[in-house]
């Protein structure tokens, strides 16, 4: 596997669904963005930093935000299973679309103003 739409097809539709949506967002937000698989699953790089990861697993949707895009939503993340880095969303729950573009949207203004 070695791009992210190869990444993407070996899913059911439901997950290609959510994983499409996800990287529409960040392709939307940054379209600068350099998409590469990396650590096994989607990843985005912006300025040479990583900018957001995400990744399909059984029951849910982890997104790997960096420590500060983690920090910086503790509140919104709080009622979400979180991992080392990682925040999971559940798969039988609506996928929270809208932070998830919020989070991108920080990790961007951090990558283009951090030196």
């Amino acid at each position: 596997m070695n791009t992210v739409e190869e990444y993407i097809t070996k899913h059911n539709e439901s997950v290609k669904n959510i994983l499409n949506n996800i990287r529409g967002i960040v392709l939307r937000c940054s379209p600068e963005a350099v998409e590469s698989i990396s650590y096994g699953m989607p990843g985005y790089k912006l300025n040479g930093k990583p900018l957001i990861y995400f990744a399909a697993f059984k029951n849910h949707i982890g997104l790997y935000a960096t420590p500060s895009g983690h920090e910086q939503f503790a509140t919104e993340f709080a009622q979400y299973k979180q991992g080392k880095g990682s925040v999971q969303f559940p798969l039988s729950e609506e996928i929270p679309y809208n932070l998830i573009e919020r989070v991108i949207q920080f990790r961007i203004v951090e990558n283009t103003t951090k030196s």
